[in-house]
């Protein structure tokens, strides 16, 4: 009876997001439509150009979905949701207010285009209301649906009673969704059992022979799994499934990158770059002045960075430490930071000379991280997968900066390099690219290392 009323209430939440999904983008849509169709009256009767302004808002809508994301409540914490919903109808807008004005490229409105007129301060105002109302709306689901569900009873089974401690933290940060009621060796006689207690399971670092044992158990017992991928699943991951003759095959392809898609990242990299550096070197100049002022010379700090294969080269950054101090090492209230250079590493300004780098083809906007050459040294001997990170060109963004913080461990962060570069698509780079807006809104993507770790710079 207990699981037939905890089934019969998970749809019920089911039927209630989709509910609240739906009322928030039709509520999304008429704040737009509503304020677009004052100086616009073809938006307030059949017409082509209302038609055609649908059409634009649903192809943008669907498109920053894909990109950042939905109406993920009871999956999410309130403030992601609220952030990547807010920048994708942010872009939606954008990208619609600009089709509308071209449509009043006509005889009867405009002889040309007219980016900032009378509609302007009215896109302004929808896009803070948007903002207000996808804030409430994501707050109140998440409200709802945590009233609904109490958070699920989870057994940790791990191979190493070491790794017990960081692992409740990170599953501690989801405590509306889980929380972690038993924690379990994987050799233990006891587990059926215990994973019989439980509503979801979570697997780490377990031999893949016992982990295979372990899917089948919960399978059974028809439990969720969530395990924590090593290097083996992320491979598998991007298997595509092949079939000869009548045998079933899993193929793996090394060479992730074709002809035509370096040519076309390559592109992506210089032409962004040079249009980041022509539009903000007005701001790169205030910095630069900024760090003369109040502590002299140099501006920019250079040190050596691993790329693919290996490869060195030079990184260019600004200056947020004071002359003389080592900057390969950033800890916890570093006093060795100026007041200047913790506003630019919040604000992650201080990377904006790395976009030279990606211009004369030093680094590229999406891959793995540069690392300093000491951190490659010491990760490849405690960890020599590490090395993989090295198929691709250092990037400036990827799933480790978006998703990690600061000091996520070399292990994770090989774990989500290797996710961008196993499955690669200039899909995959497009969405980064937009989601490395979302980095802004998280308290803790700037979270330096404790005293006994280090991080680079």
């Amino acid at each position: 009876m207990g699981k037939a009323r905890a089934s019969l209430r998970r749809h019920r939440s089911e039927i209630l997001v989709s509910m609240l999904r739906l009322l928030t983008y039709l509520g999304l849509s008429l704040i737009f439509f509503a304020l677009m169709s004052v100086h616009n009256e073809a938006l307030r009767r059949p017409s082509r150009t209302l038609a055609t302004t649908l059409l634009t808002w649903l192809a943008a809508c669907i498109a920053m979905l894909h990109i950042y994301g939905g109406y993920d409540v009871g999956r999410k914490k309130s403030r992601p949701i609220t952030s990547s919903m807010a920048l994708g109808s942010l872009f939606t807008c954008l990208v619609t207010y600009l089709q509308l004005q071209i449509m009043n490229v006509n005889p009867n409105r405009n002889d040309r285009l007219v980016f900032f007129g009378p509609d302007f301060p009215l896109l302004l105002l929808c896009v803070v209301l948007q903002a207000v109302f996808i804030y409430g709306m994501v707050r109140f689901g998440n409200f709802l649906y945590f009233r609904l569900h109490l958070p699920r009873a989870c057994l940790l089974i791990l191979s190493d009673p070491a790794d017990e401690a960081s692992l409740s933290e990170k599953i501690g940060r989801y405590r509306l969704q889980w929380h972690v009621r038993d924690v379990a060796l994987w050799t233990d006689p006891d587990l059926p059992a215990r994973i019989e207690q439980a509503e979801v399971v979570f697997i780490a670092g377990v031999p893949d022979e016992a982990r295979l044992t372990l899917y089948r158990i919960c399978y059974d017992l028809r439990r969720d799994v969530v395990c924590k991928a090593d290097l083996q699943d992320i491979m598998l991951s991007a298997a595509q499934p092949l079939i000869v003759d009548d045998a079933p095959f899993l193929e793996m392809d090394y060479h992730k990158m074709t002809l035509g898609q370096r040519i076309v990242k390559r592109l992506m990299d210089i032409s962004i770059s040079a249009l980041v550096l022509i539009l903000l070197s007005p701001l790169m100049g205030l910095i630069a002045l900024a760090i003369l002022l109040t502590d002299g010379r140099p501006v920019l700090f250079r040190q050596e960075r691993v790329t693919l294969g290996g490869h060195r080269f030079v990184i260019r950054k600004f200056r947020t430490m004071r002359k003389g101090s080592a900057e390969h090492s950033v800890r916890a209230g570093d006093r060795r930071v100026t007041r200047l250079g913790r506003v630019l590493r919040r604000l992650r300004l201080d990377e904006l000379p790395q976009f030279w780098n990606i211009l004369i083809g030093d680094m590229t906007l999406v891959g793995p991280r540069p690392e300093m050459l000491s951190n490659v040294e010491r990760y490849k001997t405690a960890l020599p997968t590490f090395v993989y990170r090295e198929k691709m060109k250092a990037g400036l963004t990827g799933y480790a900066q978006i998703e990690g913080r600061y000091n996520t461990s070399p292990e994770d962060k090989l774990m989500l390099d290797l996710m961008y570069i196993e499955r690669f698509s200039l899909w995959t780079d497009v969405r980064l690219i937009f989601r490395t807006l979302t980095v802004f809104f998280k308290k803790d993507s700037t979270e330096p290392f404790t005293q006994d770790e280090s991080k680079e710079d």
